[in-house]
C-alpha cells in the first residue's frame, strides 16, 4: 500500500515523528497565547473506542478536554432505527456551555444523519438539513451563527461517504451551497473520508471554493494517525490558524478518530 508516493512503513515512521512535532507545536500555541474562536471536528464513532467499549461519558470527557467554542460531531447517533442520540447533551451543556444548533429532526437523534453542531455563544440565524447523495445515508447541517455579536459565520458540518464516487457527488453539493449569491465567511467541518489528492479527489472539487488550505493533519487511526480524513476548511485566506489534532491519552482510545482543532479569526 502506498500513500502520496510513500510506502506504508515510511508513512508510519513519518506519523510517529509528526505526532511528536504536533504535541510540541500544540504546547507552543498554548504557551504563546494563541487567540481566536476555537473550533473542532470530531468523529466520535458512535461513542465506541478502540478498546471496543461503548462509553459516551468518555466521549464527553474528550470534548471537555478540547474546550471548543464550536464543535461538529459525526456519528453521534445510532445509524439505524430511531437514530437515537448517544450523548447526554444536557449534561454536556452544564459542563461545557455547549448547546446544539436546533434542527427539526425526527426520532430521538441529536442531529441530522449523525451530524451534531454545538456552540457556546451566539445567535443562530438560519439552519438547514442537507441530504447528501450516495449509497450510504449521509447528510450535512448548514447553520448561520452570529458568534459573540460579530460578523455572521456560515458553518457546514458534514460527513462524506466511504465510496469515491459518492464523495465526489457530495462535494459538489457542498460546492453548490458555496455558490449561493449571498456568499459569506464559511467553515467546512467534518470527516470528509478523503486523503487522496489529484483530479479524482473530492478535495480537488472543494478547492474551487475553499482554495489552498493549511497542511493536512492525520487523525486516523487515532492510535497511530496516518490519514487526514478530518478537515477544517475556510473560504477566506488567513481565517484558520493553528490546525492540530487533539492528541491525548484519552482521545487516542475514545474513538478511532482524533479530534481536529483550529483557531478561527473572523
Amino acid at each position: 500500500m502506498r500513500m502520496n508516493g510513500r510506502s506504508l512503513p515510511a508513512n508510519m515512521l513519518l506519523s510517529i515523528r509528526d505526532r511528536r512535532m504536533r504535541r510540541a507545536n500544540a504546547f507552543s500555541a498554548k504557551k504563546d497565547g494563541v487567540t481566536g474562536t476555537l473550533v473542532a471536528s470530531y468523529n466520535v464513532h458512535k461513542c465506541i473506542g478502540v478498546d471496543r467499549k461503548f462509553d459516551p461519558d468518555r466521549t464527553s470527557r474528550v470534548i471537555r478536554e478540547i474546550a471548543p467554542d464550536v464543535i461538529a460531531l459525526q456519528e453521534a447517533d445510532n445509524r439505524f432505527g430511531d437514530r437515537d442520540g448517544l450523548l447526554d447533551l444536557h449534561r454536556l451543556e452544564l459542563e461545557t456551555g455547549l448547546v446544539p444548533v436546533p434542527i427539526s429532526a425526527t426520532g430521538k437523534g441529536h442531529g441530522w444523519h449523525g451530524n451534531v453542531l454545538l456552540f457556546k455563544r451566539g445567535v443562530v440565524r438560519d439552519v438547514h438539513q442537507i441530504r447528501l447523495p450516495g449509497l450510504e445515508p449521509r447528510g450535512a447541517v448548514v447553520a448561520e451563527i452570529d458568534l459573540d455579536g460579530n460578523q455572521s459565520l456560515r458553518i457546514i458540518a458534514a460527513h462524506l461517504g466511504l465510496l469515491r464516487r459518492s464523495r465526489s457527488q457530495q462535494a459538489q453539493v457542498v460546492l453548490d451551497i458555496m455558490n449561493s449569491p449571498d456568499e459569506k465567511p464559511t467553515l467546512l467541518l467534518g470527516d470528509l473520508n478523503e486523503w487522496r489528492l489529484g483530479n479524482r479527489s473530492a478535495l480537488n472539487t472543494l478547492h474551487a471554493s475553499f482554495g489552498p488550505q493549511p497542511p493536512a493533519v492525520p487523525t486516523f487511526p487515532s492510535n497511530l494517525p496516518l490519514l487526514a480524513l478530518d478537515r477544517i476548511m475556510a473560504n477566506r485566506h488567513g481565517m484558520i490558524a493553528t490546525v492540530e489534532a487533539h492528541d491525548t491519552p484519552l482521545s487516542r482510545v475514545a474513538s478511532d478518530h482524533l479530534p481536529l482543532t483550529a483557531f478561527v479569526h473572523l
